[in-house]
């Protein structure tokens, strides 16, 4: 089998990988766009003893860590010249590697010693990290959560496991316009919304109407991934493959508010 043939499926999962990693559709799938070049380029790169998804996610990872700050992905031939990364990897980075490992683990679906492999990291180290990323999480401010969801048994999982996370639900909207009506009397502090609602209309929708001048972040539900990982059109940043794990919901919750967060300590610095 080709090796394009080997690694096409696994592309839009490393997309949904690398924008939970940056907050960011843009950013995200500029780097998955440099891995790629830099395979073209030179496909010796990609390991051939692994798993093909395993070995694309290290190399991914190898990427992530060389770059400053995470803010903009190196140009291929720099990825190829750069042999030691050190200097990088000394600067703390936007998601740490507790996250890392929290968002391969239980959002990629890895198995431990995958994740060990993808990070070149001991099970020892691993199991440090999960510990810390559990400490990390605790430092989260109580959000006020919106839940666009039609189905009632979903919307009720979803409200048990926001509440589980010492969060509160401002409300739950089956429809577009439902959304638009609370999120009226409220701003939202996060929003979790399916993407296609019973009566037609687009959680997406929804959300671009709520967010629209200002920056509540948000997370997407969805059966049919693929079809929003494409990277040729705006993307949700955060997207969730029904049916979920309650792990991976929780994770991806989590991540979100830490990005949150970090900007907002950082936004004082970039001004």
């Amino acid at each position: 089998m080709l090796l394009s043939q080997q690694i096409a499926a696994h592309i839009p999962y490393l997309r949904r990988y690398a924008r939970a990693l940056t907050g960011s559709q843009e950013s995200g799938d500029a780097y998955v766009l440099t891995l790629l070049e830099a395979i073209v380029e030179d496909s010796s790169i990609l390991p051939r003893d692994r798993d093909a998804r395993v070995a694309l996610y290290q190399v991914f990872s190898r990427l992530w860590a060389s770059v400053a700050l995470n803010c903009a992905p190196l140009s291929s031939e720099a990825f190829f010249e750069k042999q030691d990364f050190s200097q990088f990897t000394k600067i703390a980075k936007l998601t740490p590697l507790s996250r890392q490992a929290v968002l391969l683990l239980y959002v990629e679906g890895f198995t431990r010693p995958e994740v060990c492999a993808i990070m070149n990291i001991g099970e020892s180290r691993l199991e440090a990290l999960l510990e810390e990323a559990t400490q990390e999480f605790a430092q989260d401010e109580p959000a006020q959560v919106l839940i666009i969801e039609d189905e009632e048994l979903i919307s009720a999982d979803l409200a048990y496991i926001v509440k589980d996370l010492g969060h509160s639900v401002m409300g739950v909207a089956r429809t577009r316009d439902e959304a638009l009506i609370l999120a009226a009397s409220r701003q939202p502090g996060m929003i979790l919304a399916d993407i296609q609602l019973a009566d037609g209309s687009s959680g997406m929708d929804a959300v671009k109407a709520i967010t629209r001048d200002n920056d509540t972040p948000s997370i997407f539900i969805t059966a049919y991934p693929e079809k929003y990982l494409s990277g040729d059109k705006p993307e949700p940043t955060f997207l969730i493959t029904k049916p979920y794990k309650v792990e991976t919901v929780m994770a991806t919750i989590n991540q979100v508010l830490f990005l949150a967060r970090k900007r907002a300590d950082l936004a004082p610095a970039l001004h």
